[in-house]
């Protein structure tokens, strides 16, 4: 059983858990996630780890309530605990000094960035992260985002915060006034889709993280099956990161509007 140390709530149904798992904070690397289980005949679901303090022993999940199994999770207070927790799991992301980076996160895919920002910006990067969210009351984790970044741009959809437009509207801004060497994407499957068509065709080598169709993360339910290249892949033993360009997102997007 793992210790919650402690709960915030980001937003109205985005809560930040620090939990113990001192295991798991020694070995975790960035893109890496864990399967959570909450009560003994608790569904297994993937949680991409957002950062680890291996002093603490801790880590940070971000959660956002979506249905029964992340509500039961989010029910829980500091002091209670986890049932389950297995990590750290999935192929870690390829870290080096590319040059300039853009990070895309959209909506709770700011959370999961955030390693990948640091690593990057610990090798040598010059680190861009847009971030965009509905409105500004859903924009998440910005303080920390700017700690791990050269420049950082708020897009809102309704203009209640940042700048007005869509995360493609920011990405598109940075790449016509300056050489970007690569863009990672993290957030919801249509906001990835839209982001790899705009970088491929800018020519801006691009990698998303799929965990969003993630169910039991051990490739054993088949749910997460993707085409990469052609070719079918599982996103929790093959990811979850892949080359955006070479995705089949209108694929994806039917198996994801399958579980509706």
């Amino acid at each position: 059983m793992n210790k919650i140390i402690s709960k915030e709530y980001l937003s109205e149904r985005v809560v930040r858990f620090e939990v113990e798992a001192p295991l798991i904070a020694r070995s975790r690397k960035a893109g890496h996630f864990v399967i959570v289980r909450v009560g003994k005949k608790g569904e297994r679901v993937p949680y991409t780890i957002a950062s680890a303090d291996k002093n603490r022993g801790t880590i940070t999940l971000v959660v956002q309530r979506v249905g029964k199994s992340s509500e039961k999770l989010c029910l829980l207070e500091a002091g209670e605990y986890i049932t389950d927790m297995v990590g750290p799991l999935g192929k870690a992301t390829h870290i080096e000094n590319f040059g300039t980076v853009i990070c895309a996160g959209g909506g709770v895919g700011v959370a999961p960035m955030l390693p990948i920002m640091e690593a990057m910006k610990n090798a040598g990067n010059r680190v861009i992260s847009v971030i965009a969210a509905r409105s500004k009351e859903l924009v998440i984790l910005e303080e920390l985002v700017r700690e791990y970044s050269d420049e950082v741009i708020v897009m809102t959809d309704d203009g209640s915060y940042g700048e007005k437009g869509l995360i493609t509207d920011g990405v598109e801004k940075v790449i016509q006034r300056e050489n970007v060497n690569l863009c990672i994407t993290i957030g919801p499957a249509v906001m990835m889709k839209f982001v790899s068509m705009l970088t491929k065709k800018y020519e801006v080598p691009t990698f998303a993280s799929l965990n969003t169709i993630m169910v039991d993360g051990t490739g054993m339910c088949g749910a997460c099956r993707v085409t990469v290249g052609g070719e079918t892949k599982f996103v929790c033993i093959d990811g979850p990161e892949f080359d955006a360009h070479q995705v089949d997102f209108d694929e994806m997007l039917m198996r994801l509007n399958a579980y509706k």
